[in-house]
This record gives C-alpha cells, sequence and structure tokens, in this order.
C-alpha cells in the first residue's frame, strides 16, 4: 500500500511540474524503480494469499491423486524457480555496489536491486507454507478463503 501512495503522489508531482514547465530529473527513474519494487512485492503479497493465476479448470478434470501430484510438482518448480532467482539476485548484488542511480547519485544500485532477493526470499517463505500445508491435508491445496487463512 505504502509503495503505491509513494508511486501515485510521484507520478503526480512529475506531472504537476512538468506542466509548470518545471521538470522533476529523478521523476522516471524513481517511478521505475517504484513500480518495480510494487511489482516484486506484490508478487510476494500474492503467494502469502495464494492469489497467484493458475489453472484450476484444467487440474480440477484430473483423479484426486494425480491433482495432489501436479499440484506438489507445481509447488517444487515454483520454489525452486524462486530459489535460483533470490541466489541469482543476492549474487548481482556485490557487483552493482559501485553504481547508483543516474538521477539520483546518492542511492545505490545495490539498494534499488536488493528487492529481487529480498521479495524471492519472502515468496520462498510463503510458498514453503503453502507446501507445508498441501502435505499436512494430504490432499490438493486448501483453498485460503474458504479456510479462513487470508
Amino acid at each position: 500500500m505504502i509503495l503505491m501512495v509513494a508511486l501515485a503522489v510521484e507520478v503526480t508531482l512529475g506531472i504537476v511540474f512538468r506542466t509548470l514547465g518545471r521538470s522533476l530529473v529523478w521523476y522516471d527513474e524513481v517511478a521505475s524503480v517504484l513500480l518495480a519494487w510494487l511489482t516484486f512485492y506484490g508478487s510476494a503479497l500474492a503467494s502469502v494469499r495464494r492469489g497467484h493465476i493458475g489453472c484450476p479448470e484444467v487440474v480440477d478434470q484430473l483423479p484426486p491423486q494425480a491433482k495432489r501430484w501436479v499440484t506438489l510438482f507445481s509447488q517444487v518448480l515454483v520454489l525452486a524457480f524462486f530459489a535460483l532467482l533470490g541466489w541469482v539476485g543476492a549474487s548481482i548484488l556485490p557487483i552493482l555496489a559501485t553504481d547508483a542511480l543516474v538521477s539520483l547519485p546518492w542511492v545505490p544500485m545495490s539498494f534499488v536491486q536488493s528487492v529481487i532477493p529480498v521479495s524471492a526470499a519472502l515468496i520462498l517463505l510463503a510458498e514453503s507454507l503453502n507446501l507445508i500445508d498441501l502435505l499436512r491435508h494430504k490432499g490438493v491445496a486448501v483453498d485460503p478463503l474458504a479456510e479462513g487463512l487470508h
């Protein structure tokens, strides 16, 4: 919510200042960073709420045992992808340690890009909890809305 408000305020300020003929030099770059952060952290929140896109129409056509294995396989793939993303994202931060934003040279690029490993870790945590829940219930993943887990 904070990132969305910050992005809305920043874009509004950019429009106002551009209209007044006094464009903010940092407007575009900061808006891009805020949008990326909003996307990554929003994805982590969607993982917590189990709100990512799926293909329930396809999976629901499978027999219960196949449905369980497809769901487990899907969870393992998601965990593997975000583990890799987090690892690569963290390994890139030292490389970016000497870079900074062009329009705001006091903002290190490693800080800007830290959203990648941090959001990957948050998604890994959320998806691990989803996997534990799936294994504990010995069925297909529990609907978070039906179970009051949201």
